[in-house]
């Protein structure tokens, strides 16, 4: 696979600066948007192909409802075509929130002095991951605060321990980070452990905007150490990176034509374009006051993942329980791919809530944004969640194959770009529903699995069908972890 990166301002070099903001600045307020250039570059995404900044620009500025409807839809198209209906889903753990970093919109910041501290001890950590496993979760992200006691070597030791851990059939089968930048050998402690992504979010890519909500003398506030931190986990061999922008920061103009500019630059330096990329959005926590000037309304930020998602074709898009069901109903037509279920923010809380619903049988509520980073919109259990997508002919997937067939990095590219992945991705969404629907669904939601499954086998790629509907039996008899 072979990218074609654009040429900008300021070149491309591996571990060396390359926002410009005049740059950035120059194409939101020199391109011009109309309705042929629209359609066309929708035109482009759905040939597969990455839009510039001058292109996505295009879209960005594009106000009218008509052309931002085609936008949208352009999207849909897009998604059906590279992930079919699949949805991959997952689970955050929060691993310990001590932080160093005082961020202004976080509940985590070091002077926030009502948040309670804690780090989970081996023994708690595994019954979390326990009571994660008896929901049928098989993807995780553990998450940790940014401080010197988490260390690569704690970051090493908690994920080897996530996969050690079997409660039944269960079985964590990719374990994902989002923690603090790590120096290169740092980052190969970390990949030596069996990471899959590393998730790093800049939060805002605008220099003075971050040097406001991060205070210099923390690991935050040295902003080109966190813009030049996936360089660095690309030099010691990670080669599956997670972007994100906190929306509400700046302006989202800034922050979409900033993140293409990242994109390009991972593109030139490495010819591999982010694995995935996050969409949070400023949401209530512990103590929270800043300006809401530069909030995203919905309607806007349905926009920004309408943009994305033909912006950057092969990447995928994670949009995390902090915003509501309703809304991610929405956004998963126009993009998302991943979505967490299940959530719980609170350090440990899995196993409390796991514990408290067996008892009562009714769903445990209880958020305390002192004892959690922000707060969530989406409260269902995991079952909920699937069962809201199988009702819409979804296909919930915990598939970790590319991962662990070393279809990573440069070589996921040269089946994602094209939008071959699809073709290995709806076979192995449909084994891990099979496996989900044997060992966890109630009776209900397994009928309206298998009915799910009955209705898109018939879009599998005809060499693998036969050995699919094998593998689907062998799963019924017992076996596990089948995968293509």
């Amino acid at each position: 696979m072979k990218f074609n990166p654009e040429k900008c301002r300021i070149p491309d070099e591996i571990g060396k600066p390359f926002i410009d903001p005049e740059e950035i600045w120059d194409f939101i307020n020199n391109t011009k948007s109309t309705p042929e250039r629209v359609r066309a570059l929708i035109q482009k995404s759905l040939n597969k192909e990455r839009l510039t900044m001058e292109e996505t620009a295009v879209l960005v500025n594009t106000t009218d409802p008509a052309l931002v409807e085609e936008i949208k839809e352009g999207a849909r198209e897009l998604k059906r075509r590279i992930y079919g209906n699949r949805i991959v889903l997952f689970a955050p753990l929060y691993v310990g929130n001590y932080c160093v970093n005082n961020c202004k919109y976080c509940g985590f910041r070091s002077s926030n002095l009502e948040q309670v501290r804690t780090t989970l001890t081996d023994e708690e950590f595994v019954h979390n991951i326990e009571a994660l496993e008896e929901d049928g979760q098989k993807r995780l992200i553990l998450v940790y605060g940014e401080s010197p006691k988490y260390s690569p070597e704690f970051i090493a030791h908690t994920t080897r321990l996530a996969y050690s851990v079997h409660k039944g059939n269960g079985s964590i089968r990719r374990v994902n980070i989002n923690a603090a930048p790590l120096d290169v050998e740092g980052f190969r402690i970390v990949k030596e452990a069996g990471i899959g992504t590393y998730q790093i979010f800049q939060e805002t890519y605008h220099p003075e905007a971050y040097k406001w909500y991060h205070p210099a003398n923390t690991i935050k506030g040295n902003y080109e150490w966190r813009l030049t931190s996936m360089d660095r986990a690309q030099q010691a061999g990670i080669d599956d990176n997670g972007l994100g922008i906190l929306f509400g920061l700046y302006d989202w103009r800034f922050e979409v034509l900033a993140m293409i500019r990242h994109t390009n630059h991972l593109e030139a330096c490495f010819n591999v374009g982010p694995h995935t990329i996050s969409f949070p959005r400023i949401k209530d926590a512990s103590g929270l006051n800043i300006d809401t000037k530069y909030f995203v309304d919905d309607e806007t930020f349905e926009k920004i993942i309408a943009i994305f998602r033909l912006a950057v074709p092969y990447t995928g898009m994670i949009l995390t329980a902090r915003e509501t069901a309703e809304f991610r109903a929405k956004a998963i037509q126009y993009g998302i791919s991943q979505i967490d279920g299940g959530t719980n923010l609170q350090i440990g809380d899995y196993k409390y809530h796991h514990e408290e619903e067996e008892k009562n049988s009714d769903k445990v509520e209880n958020q305390n944004l002192h004892r959690e980073q922000f707060k969530i919109g989406d409260d269902r259990n995991l079952g909920e969640i699937i069962e809201e997508l199988l009702d819409h002919n979804f296909i919930p997937s915990f598939c970790t194959a590319c991962y662990r067939l070393g279809r990573t990095g440069e070589h996921f590219m040269e089946f994602s770009v094209p939008g071959f992945i699809k073709r290995y991705c709806t076979p192995n969404a449909i084994l891990t529903l099979s496996e989900y629907l044997v060992d966890y669904a109630t009776p209900e939601v397994a009928a309206k699995g298998w009915k799910v499954i009955e209705n898109n086998i018939v879009n599998v790629d005809e060499k693998f069908r036969d050995e699919l509907l094998k593998r689907i039996e062998r799963i019924k008899q017992g076996e596990r972890d089948l995968y293509f």
